[in-house]
């Protein structure tokens, strides 16, 4: 008889909404949350080029707005952008269910080539995201990576305190990571935040940090953080969890939420005694992986990565892939 499914949300931690995740997840984004400059002043207005082609930009409520019409022109060269852009929308609202998303456009008034100012669609860098994935067009990729760069340029953090975690986020559909993987990762930052407090509370200092990661990431994948990093073939520069599949990341947040609660269950004092808690932590998240990998006939545990030069850039591939599993030894 095959063994039932593994309902991941009895052993993981109770569910937080996203919303709180990434107001949590903010202020450990380290360098994604900085920006050199003056910040942006409501209302300030800017042009900016996507090969050449120009495309008009208004700072309204702490957020860039871009103009519509402008991003069409720049991803389909058509001569009527205008006559584009209201097909697609009407396409969008029949076919897709468009309207909850149509909310998310607003008209504000830009400069026209007249230089008479007219009420333009203009729309967030999420909602721009949304509507480049219906235009068919080769540079639909080129531009996702620029708007990467341009989307948020200048907005600080009294502005907007969550801007960090939006740079990461585009950052990463610009990069082709998944919904699923994009929550997984920024699920894994705050985990990691409230273990490494409650290790701080604990009297860990220092080096023994990275010991007690180690020991967690043992009990969890048979595999310390160095070992999994050669295995998915990164540098010392890299950032392992930035390269880990969406399973891997459930196991991650598993193993650390785990020790967190064991050591504050405990009252763990000292490097041995979180030693011992990081070791029951992992086991039960070691546990976990070990039946899900009976089920799934493969092991958890990855080679893919993200890296540019990567052989998998398939990022449907790199949330599901993983090795064949091992036979158990008789």
């Amino acid at each position: 008889m095959a063994d039932e499914p593994i309902d991941l949300s009895t052993i993981l931690p109770a569910d937080t909404p996203f919303a709180e995740i990434k107001k949590r997840a903010a202020p450990d984004m380290g360098p994604l949350g900085k920006d050199e400059g003056p910040p942006v002043e409501q209302g300030e207005s800017q042009l900016v080029l996507f090969e050449g082609i120009s495309i008009r930009k208004v700072f309204h409520e702490n957020e860039w707005r871009f103009a519509v019409v402008d991003i069409i022109a720049a991803l389909t060269e058509s001569e009527r952008p205008s006559k584009y852009w209201s097909d697609l929308r009407a396409k969008l609202v029949k076919d897709e269910g468009f309207t909850q998303l149509s909310e998310k456009i607003g008209q504000l008034k830009m400069q026209a080539r007249d230089g008479k100012f007219y009420l333009t669609d203009t729309v967030t860098v999420e909602t721009a995201l949304r509507i480049i994935q219906s235009i068919p067009s080769r540079k639909a990729e080129p531009f996702k990576r620029w708007l990467a760069q341009v989307g948020y340029e200048r907005i600080q953090e009294i502005q907007d305190p969550e801007i960090a975690v939006k740079r990461a986020i585009l950052m990463w559909q610009a990069q082709g990571r998944t919904s699923d993987w994009i929550e997984a990762r920024l699920r894994c930052v705050v985990v990691r935040r409230e273990l490494t407090d409650q290790w701080q509370r604990g009297g860990i200092s220092g080096s023994e940090y990275g010991r007690l990661t180690n020991i967690v990431s043992k009990a969890t994948f048979d595999l310390d953080t160095a070992q999994h990093k050669n295995l998915k073939g990164l540098a010392a520069k890299h950032n392992l969890r930035d390269h880990m599949t969406d399973l891997e990341l459930v196991f991650t947040m598993l193993g650390e939420k785990s020790t967190a609660a064991i050591a504050l269950a405990s009252q763990a004092n000292g490097f041995d005694e979180n030693a011992k808690a990081a070791r029951s932590g992992g086991r039960v998240a070691g546990d976990a992986r070990r039946d899900l990998e009976r089920q799934l006939n493969r092991s958890v545990v990855s080679r893919d990565n993200f890296l540019e030069t990567s052989r998998t850039k398939d990022p449907e591939r790199l949330s599901q892939s993983g090795l064949p599993l091992a036979k158990p030894k008789k």
